[in-house]
């Protein structure tokens, strides 16, 4: 129930954002999910986790802010 609610709560943040702040959200969410998963496997699901948060972050921003230019 608690994963529910910070997913909720993460859909909630990403009205009225820009592309960049959308794109690092959805980016760090499914980075740390996934990061979380793969260092599970190896024994480190806390530290995978968090670094794929920030991998997936960086690159969501990167691609946010290039979707934004394009549209203008």
């Amino acid at each position: 129930m608690k994963k529910v609610g910070i997913v909720l709560l993460a859909s909630l943040a990403l009205i009225g954002c820009t592309g960049t702040q959308k794109g690092a959200t959805i980016g760090g969410i499914a980075g740390a999910a996934l990061g979380g998963i793969i260092g599970y496997q190896n024994g480190h699901g806390v530290e995978g986790a968090l670094i794929g948060g920030g991998v997936g972050a960086a690159g969501g921003a990167l691609t946010g802010d290039a979707m934004d230019e394009s549209n203008k």
